[in-house]
């Protein structure tokens, strides 16, 4: 049991103050003045729900800047709030150019052979990834707010999207696989814009970082697994995701299955690629080595397969990859019929992916640079590039870390650097896409392997295991649904373990045993710190959460229990047994029906023991409440305390509160 002030100790410093009359007196001359409990200024109804409306969804108050301004200036800072690229813009020079010229190089070097392979994650022909990487990037450009983040297709989302498309559609080379493909862009573009616009940013926060790193890995995991059908030239591979079935078509392959010259062209160039990788790690100034590697591995594979014919000898290579710029899509998408449902559905789940993924990004990167990133401008931005993305036969796109990263590290200044990027995917897109045929399938693979290696982050899994267990089981959780079921088990396993830890904290707050540090008039967590020293006749419990309907009975049930336990402690110490059950409430923001109720059952069982109650700080909405609803006047206006010290000094032992 915590350390506890026995009667003795107490009853010599009263004798030793009621024996000198001139103690005495300086005793009650260092008593502190004792403030009563304020109530705030009511507030309507109206008035309550407008605040709490306000700090749902506008918190950072985004029409501020509009107050006490002419209407030109109006028109002009509505258009900046849509396109900051006019706000911004303004200020943009020749040296800041340099910088966006560079890193848009560097990054489309990165993101051609990327997307070739990324199209091919989502079973789309390998145009449909440079059609992504052209338009979305200008859209964005335009209208989001980060400098950092570039835009195109991800391993991840292209994964999900083709998973999700082969789930409704097997045969994905049919006409209407393209075209559900662009309903559920449309769909996952309308899913980004409707949570900017409604200013429901806040809902992506419920997928914790915990498991969105076990997805992550998890994901890239699957991914690699996916890539031994190009690596090891198999042509009978199986359409599912989980790690099972991928290996058991690997080894039934094996036998007769695999390529000998594919093999050595995929481990030779992917031995490469993370040898550069390695190189960009060690020495962040050649970052640029990593960012080049995959074309290199492209021009050189393509030219060696070329002039040796390997295609003759099993080598399975791109082929043809249609040359032009996008054609419009809009008639494709289904706005009616069997696969609108379908459609909406994959749109929703692969557009809020693609939003989680490119929010993290781009928070990651202003937080380096030191800059506010808008949440609900960025969905807007998002929403709009797919959806224009979706109308020019492009597919769900979003921010990559990867080419975030190397953006950051070449020296990107603003987003023009995804405008270079994407006027280097258009001149691909006129000029070298027929020189991409004879590119061998196991190169792409090795690049989309060595590209998602990064997204499995060992560190962040041991840090949260030593920090948190729950949020490591939800990491986990997250990572074998993926890998052992499919990409949307995965996910959805990380979205349910993220609501049971919400729902675990809410409805079983933490409370605690208080005790006065020597020496202080502090009142502490006696399991936080030993050495603090409960009151005589006094147990002091505080409540760490708002008490609700959720809630209430668990904590009323919570502080019996102390107090039952305690008692019996103190007896069996022959310590004064329990008059006084003193609530720190200052945690408390809120308190309603259900737990004043519960406070009311409190005091009858408080009654039947023989303990009064007493409440300490308590916030303005909880004495607001408990006025309004009488509680206060059961629990007494006089046992209704500023702080645990007033409480101790007013009814406990002479002497210990002060």
């Amino acid at each position: 049991m915590s350390q506890v002030f026995s009667d003795g100790v107490v009853a010599r410093v009263t004798e030793e103050i009621n024996s000198n009359p001139s103690s005495h007196r300086h005793a009650e001359n260092i008593i502190p003045h004792r403030h009563k409990v304020a109530s705030p200024p009511r507030q309507t109804l109206f008035q309550e729900f407008k605040h709490n409306f306000n700090e749902t969804f506008f918190s950072d108050d985004p029409f501020g800047k509009f107050k006490n301004q002419k209407g030109s200036r109006r028109f002009i800072l509505g258009l900046e709030s849509i396109f900051p690229i006019f706000d911004w813009g303004r200020g943009y020079n020749l040296k800041s150019f340099k910088g966006d010229l560079i890193a848009g190089l560097t990054i489309a070097s990165l993101c051609i052979p990327q997307d070739i392979a990324y199209a091919k994650l989502a079973n789309l022909d390998p145009q449909y990834g440079l059609y992504t990487s052209f338009v979305a990037p200008l859209v964005y450009a335009f209208m989001g707010s980060s400098r950092d983040i570039a835009i195109g297709p991800v391993a991840v989302v292209s994964l999900l999207l083709g998973t999700l498309l082969t789930d409704e559609i097997p045969n994905y080379k049919s006409h209407d696989y393209l075209r559900l493909a662009f309903t559920a862009t449309f769909f996952a573009g309308i899913t980004q814009m409707a949570l900017g616009l409604l200013r429901l940013g806040f809902l992506i926060d419920f997928l914790s970082h915990a498991a969105i790193v076990g997805f992550m890995g998890g994901a890239a995991v699957t991914i690699a697994l996916q890539q031994l059908k190009g690596l090891l030239g198999v042509k009978d591979f199986t359409k599912k995701t989980d790690i099972i079935s991928v290996m058991r078509s690997v080894f039934k392959a094996a036998h007769h299955g695999w390529n000998w010259e594919t093999i050595l062209i995929g481990v030779t160039f992917l031995a490469f690629l993370l040898t550069t990788k390695y190189i960009a790690k060690k020495k962040k100034n050649l970052f640029w080595v990593a960012a080049i590697s995959p074309m290199i591995c492209v021009i050189v594979s393509t030219f060696c397969v070329y002039i040796t014919r390997a295609d003759k000898k099993g080598v399975a290579i791109v082929k043809h990859i249609k040359k032009g710029v996008n054609p419009a899509s809009a008639h494709e998408i289904f706005f009616s019929g069997h696969y609108l449902t379908a459609g909406i559905r994959i749109g929703l789940i692969s557009g809020m992916v693609a939003l989680t993924e490119a929010v993290a990004i781009g928070r990651t990167f202003a937080a380096m640079k030191d800059y506010s990133l808008d949440g609900n401008r960025e969905m807007v931005a998002l929403g709009t590039m797919n959806v224009i993305g979706s109308l020019t036969s492009c597919y769900v796109a979003t921010g990559s870390f990867s080419r975030s990263a190397v953006n950051y590290m070449a020296g990107c200044k603003t987003a023009v650097s995804n405008i270079v990027m994407s006027i280097v995917l258009l001149l691909t897109l006129l000029v070298i896409t027929p020189l991409f045929k004879y590119t061998p399938n196991a190169v792409l693979a090795s690049i989309i392997i060595a590209a998602v290696m990064s997204l499995i982050d060992i560190q962040a899994v041991i840090l949260l295991w030593k920090i948190d267990k729950f949020d490591f089981l939800a990491c986990m959780g997250a990572f074998f649904g993926v890998i052992f079921k499919s990409v949307e088990i995965g996910l959805l396993i990380a979205v349910a373990i993220s609501f049971a830890k919400i729902l675990l904290q809410v409805t079983r707050p933490r409370t605690a045993v208080l005790g006065k540090l020597p020496g202080t008039t502090v009142y502490r967590n006696v399991l936080q710190y030993p050495k603090a020293a409960q009151i005589p006749g006094m147990l002091i419990v505080r409540v760490d959460s708002a008490i609700y309907f959720s809630n209430s009975n668990y904590i009323k049930d919570r502080i019996l229990k102390w107090l039952t336990d305690e008692e019996a402690l103190r007896t069996a110490s022959e310590f004064a047994s329990i008059q006084y059950l003193i609530v720190e409430m200052s945690p408390v923001t809120d308190i309603d029906t259900s737990g004043i109720h519960a406070f009311e059952d409190l005091l009858k069982s408080l009654k039947k023991k023989d303990v009064q109650l007493l409440v300490a700080n308590p916030g303005p909405i909880v004495i607001e409440k408990l006025h309004a609803s009488e509680l206060s006047g059961l629990i007494g206006e006089d046992k209704i305390f500023l702080t645990v010290g007033d409480a101790v000094a007013t009814f406990g032992p002479k002497g210990v509160g002060s």
